[in-house]
């Protein structure tokens, strides 16, 4: 499928009057990989599931944001290879050629679970990290042990390194998402990541008593 000039990733986009409030369109993709990612039943991964199961949050009808989310998917989140036709369910009403081709519903391929770790709303990330490298090339498994072993350490930090990556994407920072190579953030500016660096490297050097302090130090400001 070819890719449109302006076809872009908007899950991170925020108005730029309103500070880091998040667009609807954002909202609605967000919304979209979060459902796919939670891997629920074919029914509900249907462009008219998934239009009914956020307009239920919402509290508005599905029938009003039914063309945003078939925009989202045929426009944005197949084209870019994020999510992709799963199967089709058999249509039991309605026109015959329609009967017979069935009703697509999706899933997410590697990139859109790469996607899905970066959204904090995924509540299945843990599972979903394994079964990203589960599908990875020798040259990305090199991340695996040290970001599982940070996981359960530092989880926020973790997914934020995630976050940091896509968000680079989405901004025309990184080419693309795969292979996921994380040096490719190196060359971003990323003032919050230079922070923790430098943090994490002056704790390794100080003494137990001095860690101890530092530790208490942080309790009372965070």
């Amino acid at each position: 499928m070819k890719i449109k000039a302006d076809t872009k990733l908007s899950v991170f986009n925020t108005f730029k009057t309103k500070g880091v409030e998040l667009t609807g369109e954002a909202k609605r993709q967000r919304s979209i990989i979060t459902i796919l990612a939670n891997n629920t039943n074919p029914t509900e991964r249907t462009r008219t599931g998934i239009s009914q199961r956020i307009a239920k949050i919402q509290g508005i009808t599905w029938k009003n944001i039914y063309s945003g989310i078939f925009r989202d998917l045929d426009e944005i989140l197949i084209p870019l290879e994020i999510a992709e036709e799963d199967g089709r369910l058999p249509l039991r009403r309605g026109p015959k050629a329609l009967q017979e081709k069935g009703i697509p519903y999706y899933h997410l391929t590697k990139k859109g679970m790469l996607v899905a770790l970066s959204i904090s709303e995924v509540k299945n990330r843990e599972k979903l990290l394994k079964e990203f490298f589960s599908q990875s090339d020798s040259k990305e498994k090199e991340y695996e042990k040290i970001i599982t072993n940070l996981l359960e350490t530092s989880p926020n930090f973790t997914y934020s390194i995630f976050q940091k990556y896509v968000k680079a994407f989405c901004d025309n920072k990184i080419k693309d998402l795969l292979p996921f190579d994380l040096s490719k953030l190196k060359y971003i500016s990323d003032e919050s990541l230079i922070i923790q660096k430098e943090i994490l490297e002056a704790f390794l050097k100080l003494s137990k008593q001095d860690k101890e302090e530092a530790i208490r130090f942080l309790n009372e400001i965070t």
